[in-house]
């Protein structure tokens, strides 16, 4: 896949006729705490601002590169927006440990990655209140070759971080990720534990 993203590329991220709408996806709700309040579809919580819960993870390449990827046009949240991570939001009664590496198998079109490792938990609302959710960050290695959902992912590359980092500045980024990833490099540079 080219480093250089091509917007005239179709978009493939609309899902086709009989595979189930995310928006019905029966996901836990949770207060400020991480505690389960109860379950709601996926297009309701976003509809209403509920808190939900989420797994990202840092995927590098044996090279040390950081797979990139822009979500499609079809995404119920940030679409074609890019992003560093891969990963979503965790079913009802799912583990943040289930869904990372569920959700990294998925969006790469790998099977028998090794289990992302988590490194801490985060906390994301956006400026208008519209958007919250309780996260997990992991990260993981993948030696696989990678295959992309179509209906998740536009574009997608391995990045040196420098370029990632320089990318940083000239592309639109889920915001979310973008928080995250920079906890992620305040941490690393602090020397502030594992991740």
């Amino acid at each position: 896949m080219s480093d250089t993203p091509n917007p005239g590329t179709p978009d493939p991220g609309t899902p086709s006729p009989g595979t189930p709408n995310p928006a019905d996806e029966i996901l836990d709700f949770v207060d400020e705490n991480d505690r389960v309040l109860g379950q709601a579809p996926r297009g309701e919580m976003y509809a209403k601002g509920l808190r939900h819960r989420c797994a990202f993870v840092l995927v590098r390449d044996p090279a040390d590169r950081i797979f990139v990827h822009r979500r499609t046009a079809g995404k119920l949240a940030f679409p074609s927006l890019y992003d560093m991570f891969v990963g979503g939001v965790l079913g009802a009664g799912e583990s943040y440990d289930e869904a990372a590496l569920r959700e990294a198998e998925e969006e790469l079109g790998v099977s028998g990655l090794e289990r992302p490792v988590p490194l801490f938990p985060f906390r994301y609302d956006s400026p208008d209140g519209t958007f919250r959710e309780h996260a997990y960050v992991y990260e993981v290695r993948c030696a696989l070759p990678v295959r992309p959902q179509p209906e998740e992912i536009a574009w997608h590359a391995f990045l040196p971080e420098e370029e990632l980092v320089r990318r940083l500045g000239e592309w639109e980024w889920v915001p979310d990720g973008l928080a995250a990833y920079g906890r992620l490099r305040a941490l690393r540079a602090g020397g502030g534990g594992p991740a």
